[in-house]
């Protein structure tokens, strides 16, 4: 597969007009934008995604649905579908899509990576089973749908139960907060 090329952005969103591959973006910790989409059931239910064993960047916790890096030259919305058909087979409308905020994520990991992103974030409902999603196996290692109480109770013991990514327990209570609010 070959490496991404990425457009850098500045500390605070603004297009440089520069880009790197997506190696060269994590070393030198280059500021970039990420598509994040999360999707809910009209009974009130969030998907999660398992990341798959491979990942170099907590691998195997529960995380958002769908996420990936914008591609060079590419609109957020471009790259959230095809995160969303690449990761879980699905295709959807941009309508669909609802923005919800863009989420500064500036982190550095102990194996040298140097993660600073916008995650541009969105929600979106699944009108499909999760029968019918095909997990991409080297993004995703598992797909379920969890209740909003399973997800609060989830988040409120992230610092001891390996389950999400404890770092972003800030940005999953606004998540829970924005899914809420559209599924009462």
């Amino acid at each position: 597969m070959e490496e991404e090329i990425i457009d850098i952005v500045t500390k605070t969103g603004e297009p440089t007009g520069k880009t790197a591959l997506k190696s060269e973006i994590h070393s030198k910790g280059y500021y970039h934008n990420t598509a994040h989409i999360w999707f809910y059931t009209d009974k009130g239910e969030i998907l999660l995604a398992q990341r798959a064993a491979s990942k170099t960047i907590c691998p195997l916790l529960w995380d958002v649905s769908v996420a990936g890096h914008v591609d060079a030259g590419e609109t957020i919305e471009e790259a959230a579908m095809r995160e969303i058909h690449e990761e879980i087979g699905l295709t959807i409308s941009v309508s669909d899509l609802q923005k919800i905020g863009t989420f500064p994520c500036f982190q550095t990991y102990e194996n040298g990576i140097i993660d600073n992103e916008f995650h541009h974030t969105y929600l979106a409902e699944l009108q499909v089973s999760l029968k019918q999603l095909k997990p991409q196996p080297e993004e995703v290692e598992a797909l379920e749908l969890v209740t909003i109480r399973t997800y609060k109770s989830l988040l409120a013991n992230s610092e001891t139960n390996s389950y999400f990514v404890a770092s972003n327990r800030e940005y999953y209570e606004f998540i829970l907060k924005e899914i809420s609010k559209v599924t009462s």
